[in-house]
């Protein structure tokens, strides 16, 4: 792996995003390589608990916006939709699967925490939506996990609002199940993880399985256009409009890059 980090620790297997000087921004390689790894995961009968977090000072901060490799053609561009299987990976992954969320997860990043099956985050960490403000719809199957974590009008708040809320209003939401402070993640998610690689492995991946069909089949098939309705915006003067005022108040982020 290229840009992810993966550490076996008993029954735990720890994935870090491991791009900490772009912030872990999540480049098509990096969804590839998520996805690979989930793909390996099914083979995997010792572990019990996946924990996925971020190298350095962030969790993610979203789809990388400076990737060079951009598609010629809409048609590409459609084919290359790597960031909803890498979250769908997440969601089949057979063991428990806990997001350690520290500093900035945004956009994609947010789904990925939401496509776990529990959620811990550091008193800094602040999580937020941004593709509204890109003149997009979220797509990757983020809504109906944010849906499913904090209920319809949070939801709304969070990504049509677009704003990046912070740990605290987050575990009063329902988001998070627990935060901590910064020096204590990694020790209280294997804390929290130390549950669940306690309980019989065949019986809990069941109930897992089991619980996920009750509660995204449907949504999967509401959703199975999401990314196709991001590809009809792209020429919106809306979109076009949102995109260039998106890059104006961010031009110093930009520069040189």
């Amino acid at each position: 792996m290229k840009h992810l980090e993966v550490k076996k620790e008993g029954f735990i297997t720890w994935v870090y995003l491991n791009r900490p000087k772009s912030m872990n921004a999540l480049n098509t390689e990096v969804l590839q390589e998520i996805t690979a790894l989930n793909i390996e995961l099914k083979k995997d009968l010792k572990t019990r608990v996946v924990i996925y977090s971020g190298k350095g000072d962030n969790f993610s901060a979203g789809a990388d916006l400076k990737e060079k490799n951009e598609p010629k053609t809409y048609l590409e561009a459609w084919r290359k939709n790597f960031g909803k299987p890498a979250i769908e990976s997440i969601l089949d992954v057979n063991q428990i699967t806990i997001a350690a969320v520290n500093g900035y997860c945004l956009g994609g990043a947010a789904c990925i925490a939401s496509a776990c099956d529990f959620r811990i985050a550091d008193t800094n960490a602040k999580l937020g939506y941004p593709e509204i403000d890109l003149g997009i719809n979220l797509n990757w199957f983020g809504l109906p996990l944010a849906v499913r974590l904090v209920g319809p009008a949070k939801a709304k708040k969070l990504v049509i609002g677009g704003k990046n809320e912070d740990a605290e209003t987050l575990l009063s939401w329902g988001f998070y199940d627990k935060i901590c402070e910064p020096k204590n993640l990694e020790k209280e998610a294997i804390k929290m993880a130390s549950l669940y690689t306690s309980k019989p492995p065949l019986a809990a991946q069941m109930i897992k399985r089991s619980v996920n069909e009750l509660t995204y089949s449907a949504d999967r098939s509401v959703m199975h256009m999401d990314y196709d309705q991001t590809m009809l915006a792209l020429e919106t003067q809306d979109r076009k409009e949102a995109v260039h005022s998106f890059f104006e108040k961010r031009k110093p982020t930009f520069t040189g890059e």
